[in-house]
This record gives C-alpha cells, sequence and structure tokens, in this order.
C-alpha cells in the first residue's frame, strides 16, 4: 500500500481542540481537552487535501518534551498517519536541545510506541477509567 500523502506543519494550539475533543474525549467539554501549557508548546497538524486528520502537541521544559493529546481522525486510524506523525516530530526534536521525549500512552497504543523504541516506565495508571503506561526514549547518543 502507498503510504499517504500526507502535510505535517504547525499549528495554533486552537485548532487542535476539536480533534482532541472528538477523538480522545467525545463525551467530555472541548473545554476539558485544553491543556496548561497549550500557548507555549508546539503543535503539530497533518492534513490530507487541505482536511486535519491529525494532530499532536509536544511540551517542552528543561531538556525534556512531552508528546500529549496525540489523536487520529477514527476514520483515518491504521493507516500510518500517526506513524507518520510521530517520525516528524522525532525529527523536530533531534534539531532540539531535548535530551527525553515520553508520553503518558493509552495502554491499547503500547505497541505503536514500542515500534519508535519507546520503552515503559512504572506501573499501569488510570486517566477518567482509562488505563496508561509512561513511555520514554532517549533522544540523544549515550557517547
Amino acid at each position: 500500500m502507498t503510504p499517504l500523502r500526507l502535510d505535517i506543519k504547525r499549528i495554533h494550539w486552537q485548532d487542535t481542540i476539536a480533534m482532541r475533543n472528538k477523538v480522545l474525549w467525545p463525551n467530555k467539554s472541548p473545554e476539558f481537552c485544553r491543556v496548561e501549557g497549550d500557548e507555549d508548546a508546539w503543535h503539530f497538524g497533518a492534513y490530507i487535501d487541505n482536511t486535519l486528520v491529525c494532530v499532536a502537541s509536544v511540551f517542552r521544559n528543561k531538556n525534556i518534551a512531552r508528546l500529549r493529546k496525540f489523536a487520529t481522525a477514527t476514520e483515518y486510524q491504521g493507516v500510518g498517519i500517526g506513524t507518520q506523525m510521530l517520525e516528524h516530530i522525532l525529527m523536530q526534536l533531534a534539531n532540539s536541545d531535548d535530551e527525553l521525549f515520553w508520553c503518558d500512552a493509552r495502554e491499547a497504543a503500547i505497541d505503536f510506541y514500542r515500534r519508535f523504541n519507546m520503552a515503559p516506565e512504572g506501573e499501569r495508571f488510570y486517566k477518567s477509567d482509562v488505563p496508561y503506561i509512561r513511555m520514554s526514549l532517549s533522544l540523544k547518543d549515550s557517547g
């Protein structure tokens, strides 16, 4: 199968809210999908034919980058969009001073993150009855 042709670019945090709401927390209000620090984070949108199909946000603090609110429209899941988005984000971070990349991964997505050499840390925990595992990746060579 030919990979979908995506246009991935930086977007404003406000442009992430509808996708976050629709995919991650459909039973919550759009306000629930806003994150403290959204104004300062890096936000990425993946477009197919000028239609936003995936969003992801990276919150950076003291050489640590945290992936949050990574959401792909349901009808586009499973076709490689998330993979292309995460590859794009990791390329952006390779040119930064960040040393560690991590996220709270929904338990159902652990195998996805393992494909990027992200490793689980700690025990399962829950957010609004959804099970998560923390996953991380060193961004710098060890020598």
